[in-house]
């Protein structure tokens, strides 16, 4: 299929204000695995889900490849005053649950045009801060458009800004890890279980080794998982 061409007048002054966002708090960026993101072709980012900054910091990371992320996104947030009209001049994607179809089509006809689509497929913010049962959106739009999945952990910005948290916006310092890993193609007749399952553990697995590499200690910390001497609730799966 032949590439859409898509003018991103409202994505570049964003990234700027992002850009000044990150350099006012100080954040500490640890990014790897840039060189698993196609520079051209679609793909689908598969990214853990930890804070409220997930989706600007993994579009950040994204930035030296060259490309820009078409995140999908709730319906909330397009129906914000502010977001809203940000969110439509950058090309995010709307997801409607109580519409799916919609939003799967149009993931669909972006990663068949060429483009890079970020999912968080636990669907929400997890505030154990472990990797959930996942949502198949993911696995079905990779299979569907026979481009690949790049599982992507990012590990800190829960210590910024998370559910249940108070919201931390100092100038403090704080290490921001995020990983892509290697990427996962899905034959269109695969089964869709067995994929999420596989997804799954690659994500676990991954989040495993930025927190044992992350620099700062996650014991007796609210943001950390109790299986790392954390104090965050128990995962509910």
């Amino acid at each position: 299929m032949q590439r859409l061409l898509v003018a991103d007048l409202v994505y570049p002054p964003v990234i700027v204000a992002i850009k000044t966002l990150w350099k006012y708090l100080g954040l500490r960026f640890d990014f790897s695995g840039g060189e698993n993101i196609p520079r051209k072709g679609g793909a689908i980012l598969a990214i853990n889900h930890v804070s409220y900054l997930d989706f600007a910091i993994t579009g950040t990371a994204v930035l030296p490849t060259g490309r820009l992320v078409r995140f999908m996104a709730k319906k909330e947030i397009f129906d914000h005053t502010v977001a809203g009209p940000l969110m439509r001049g950058m090309h995010h994607i709307n997801v409607d649950r109580s519409n799916g179809s919609a939003s799967f089509v149009a993931a669909l006809r972006a990663l068949k045009a060429g483009e890079i689509v970020g999912i968080f497929p636990e669907g929400t913010t997890s505030t154990s801060f472990e990797i959930k049962e996942l949502k198949s959106g993911a696995v079905r739009l990779a299979m569907g458009s026979a481009v690949p999945i790049i599982p992507t952990i990012i590990w800190g910005s829960q210590r910024i800004w998370t559910k249940g948290i108070k919201r931390n916006l100092k100038r403090n310092h704080i290490p921001v890890t995020v990983i892509f890993g290697e990427p996962i193609f899905y034959e269109r007749a695969a089964d869709v279980e067995q994929a999420e399952l596989q997804l799954r553990q690659r994500l676990i697995a991954m989040l495993h080794q930025v927190q044992e590499n992350y620099p700062d200690s996650h014991v007796g910390q609210r943001w950390a998982p109790a299986r790392l001497g954390g104090t965050a609730p128990a995962p509910l799966n």
